[in-house]
């Protein structure tokens, strides 16, 4: 994910919480990449339609981050999973906007499947396509609450992948559970939005 030592990021990210403004600025160039592949990717999955730029979702995330003063970061897998809240919470409140303001336009649609096609490119085995191509962005951030209520950490996976555009292993490091387990939790949290989202 980071050419950047982990070491030298998680270090910065700590000072960083601790108040220092300047590991501030010295960790904002090593993760800025990340980010933007982060922010472009969640953007491709929304589909035609979308007004919000990559770097505008970067920015407005690092704001966001950097609003965080009394976050204690543990490592840079915990931050780019707070970076995934932040962009999907963006990412939400500008399709609500979008709707109030087209009364009766057709909602953004996302498309989830592209989670699993990425992993086959990727090389992941197992990854069958998904069937929740396209959905309703704010059908899937109601579906990702109520999921959340149940069981937070199958909605953290969701999230993390979809999101953040982590893949499989790297969610699990940031859930800091095994690989088995997160593909486990995985595919249920795929059915569990399939049948969910098609009410």
């Amino acid at each position: 994910m980071l050419e950047q030592p982990t070491k030298d990021v998680t270090d910065l990210l700590r000072a960083w919480g601790a108040g220092d403004a300047q590991a501030s600025e010295a960790v904002a160039p090593l993760v800025y990449g990340e980010l933007r592949r982060q922010a472009g990717l969640a953007l491709r999955r929304e589909g035609e339609g979308h007004t919000l730029q990559t770097t505008a979702l970067v920015h407005e995330a690092w704001l966001r981050l950097d609003a965080q003063r009394d976050m204690h970061w543990d490592s840079r897998s915990q931050f780019f999973a707070v970076a995934a809240q932040i962009m999907r919470r963006i990412l939400v409140d500008h399709a609500r906007r979008r709707h109030a303001l087209k009364r009766g336009a057709a909602p953004t649609q996302v498309t989830l499947g592209a989670v699993d096609r990425e992993d086959q490119r990727n090389g992941a085995s197992g990854a069958p396509r998904s069937s929740l191509d396209p959905v309703d962005l704010l059908a899937l951030d109601d579906a990702l609450a109520h999921l959340a209520a149940l069981d937070p950490n199958k909605a953290r996976l969701v999230e993390l992948r979809y999101f953040a555009g982590l893949s499989m292993s790297e969610a699990a490091e940031a859930l800091g559970v095994s690989l088995a387990t997160a593909g486990r939790e995985w595919a249920i949290a795929r059915m569990w939005l399939r049948r969910e989202l098609e009410r």
